[in-house]
């Protein structure tokens, strides 16, 4: 399954340290972009018909059998029901264990800054970005899960320490996701609460939506190992007529 560029939905840009929400159906996709490489997305999701299920980190990750995600990957939600799935990925590794920048730490990294002084300029973080998107749409801190960080790359040392992976994501690299379920997607470009760049400097990153259809048998995430197979059975009697 492939981009389409005759099935565009519709297109945006969310500038670097900003935050998005919005509704993907099940059959859609969205590509994200990095636009000028080092970018990090924080991503949630949520079922749309039922918000208390949602995005599982611990189960996906056992499941795969992987500390991260690329291509032939799928998020599962915490019902055991695949949310949505990495269908192209020029990128190959996206963090999922590192959580999110908050203010405490941005303000550490690189200073005060704040609307009265920046306007649109000032320096956001992640937390507060997800939880402002959030409250759009009923939820709150208690919903705040483990999230996935796009495009940013975290590995461990021989000492056990975590590693963040400077220059990982370069300028035009995307990633496809296919969403398998009705979801609500909440998502920040703030940077990596790992990221060690000395300023503030968030990449912007496109979201391009497009109608990639359903998984089919021979679908590559579906047939990454057969836990996966069971999930979007899973998912698919939960959309059974």
């Amino acid at each position: 399954m492939t981009f389409n560029p005759t099935k565009i939905l519709w297109q945006e840009t969310i500038p670097g340290g900003n935050h998005w929400s919005g509704l993907m159906r099940r059959g859609s996709a969205l590509r994200l972009t990095d636009l000028q490489g080092g970018a990090n997305v924080a991503l949630l999701f949520y079922n749309l018909e039922d918000k208390l299920e949602r995005y599982n980190m611990p189960d996906t990750l056992k499941a795969q059998h992987t500390a991260f995600l690329t291509t032939g990957n799928v998020c599962y939600s915490d019902m055991g029901r695949v949310m949505c799935s990495f269908i192209h990925d020029t990128v190959g590794w996206h963090d999922t264990m590192c959580g999110l920048s908050d203010a405490t730490l941005i303000e550490q990294k690189y200073g005060t800054s704040n609307y009265q002084t920046q306007r649109n300029d000032m320096q956001r973080n992640a937390k507060d970005g997800l939880l402002i998107e959030l409250a759009k749409h009923g939820l709150g801190p208690r919903d705040l899960v483990a999230n996935v960080n796009l495009f940013s790359k975290v590995s461990v040392n021989d000492d056990g320490g975590l590693v963040f992976n400077a220059g990982h994501s370069k300028a035009g690299d995307v990633v496809d996701l296919r969403f398998d379920m009705n979801l609500l997607v909440v998502l920040s470009t703030a940077p990596h609460p790992l990221d060690t760049a000395s300023g503030y400097q968030p990449a912007d990153v496109s979201l391009t939506a497009w109608h990639a259809g359903l998984a089919a048998a021979d679908d590559i995430c579906r047939n990454t190992c057969e836990q996966n197979q069971r999930g979007f059975i899973n998912t698919e009697r939960f959309y059974a007529n």
